[in-house]
């Protein structure tokens, strides 16, 4: 009994506390703004541009948490982009067929409110897909959400013709565009989340079973552990995030199309592996990928000013992505010898 009980507290000590690279992660991000705010000081260490950032990087953020959940399991979500903009296409389509033209703003709330949730039962919804795809049909992660991601996109590009959804109620934009105080709404989503994601890790069942179900499928298994519902609950999470990711960029753009956001997926995976979490899942961290969100932020605002290209940004994170795999792996021969 008594080993049964410190199970989960040590590994969550482990996974929380050891051996994360927290500083190292942290000494990046620092050093990122520094060098970025040295090269274009009157542009980039200024309060509009912090202002900027702060509606701009929870929308990667989001969706390097739900990816973050696919990796600890050992697995990966490549859908995540094509359930967000199916997800905000759905709740476009509701919003110019059933919006009251003149609602109070009791009704427009209300109404509101109601699409949110559909959009993050739309993306469970596609979640649930791709995780019975993985846990009872036995298909690998990788493959599974690459064939519903290209269904998600396919059915997006069916029902709207490759064209944008436009005509969002201009109360739907606040999501997107308003703050509360000096914060933008944006980013208080994206706090919410990640502390609930950090109190789900570390307090519930299911969040340290997670953990164990990256670490060891087989022992997992052996433990009585229910690794089809665990695992299908998890994509279902991830494609709730989603749904709720595509809630905030179209609320933003004021528009919805299939292909929005495609660059998202090779960035939440540079997110997830520079924050720490390991690719082959059993680990990782809340802080780190908040860490690496900002990092990430920062690069690119810095690329923006500097006028990089989109091409030289695309070869940039590819590039960071497997150089940070390869020092992962040294690392981690260095520490088992």
């Amino acid at each position: 009994m008594d080993n049964h009980n410190q199970l989960p507290q040590s590994l969550t000590s482990r996974l929380f506390h050891g051996e994360n690279n927290l500083f190292q992660l942290a000494a990046i991000t620092i050093i990122t703004f520094v060098l970025m705010s040295a090269l274009k000081f009157d542009t980039f260490f200024t309060m509009r541009n912090m202002t900027s950032m702060s509606f701009l990087f929870p929308e990667l953020g989001i969706f390097a948490v739900g990816m973050g959940i696919a990796m600890l399991t050992g697995g990966i979500d490549l859908s995540v982009v094509g359930v967000a903009n199916l997800s905000s296409i759905l709740v476009g389509f509701m919003f110019i067929r059933f919006f009251p033209a003149e609602a109070s703003p009791a009704v427009a709330a209300l109404f509101i409110a109601s699409m949110i949730v559909l959009a993050i039962l739309i993306g469970a919804l596609c979640g649930c897909l791709n995780g019975i795809l993985i846990s009872v049909f036995q298909v690998p992660p990788m493959l599974a959400t690459l064939g519903t991601m290209q269904l998600f996109t396919g059915i997006s590009i069916v029902i709207t013709n490759g064209q944008a959804v436009v005509g969002y109620p201009p109360q739907y934009s606040a999501i997107g565009n308003g703050s509360i105080g000096p914060v933008a709404i944006p980013l208080l989503i994206f706090i919410v989340i990640l502390v609930l994601f950090s109190i789900a890790s570390r307090r519930t069942v299911f969040g340290v079973n997670l953990y164990l179900i990256g670490t060891n499928l087989k022992a997992a298994v052996f433990a009585g552990l229910q690794v089809k519902k665990q695992l299908t609950a998890a994509y279902m999470l991830v494609g709730a995030l989603a749904g709720i990711a595509g809630i905030i960029i179209s609320s933003r753009t004021n528009a919805a199309k299939a292909d929005y956001g495609s660059s998202y997926i090779l960035q939440s995976v540079l997110v997830v592996v520079l924050g720490g979490v390991k690719p082959t899942g059993g680990k990782g961290t809340v802080l780190g990928i908040f860490l690496a969100v900002l990092a990430l932020q920062f690069l690119s605002s810095g690329f923006n000013m500097l006028r990089f290209s989109n091409f030289a940004k695309e070869f940039v994170w590819g590039a960071f992505l497997l150089v940070i795999m390869v020092i992962n792996y040294y690392t981690n021969e260095r520490r088992k010898t």
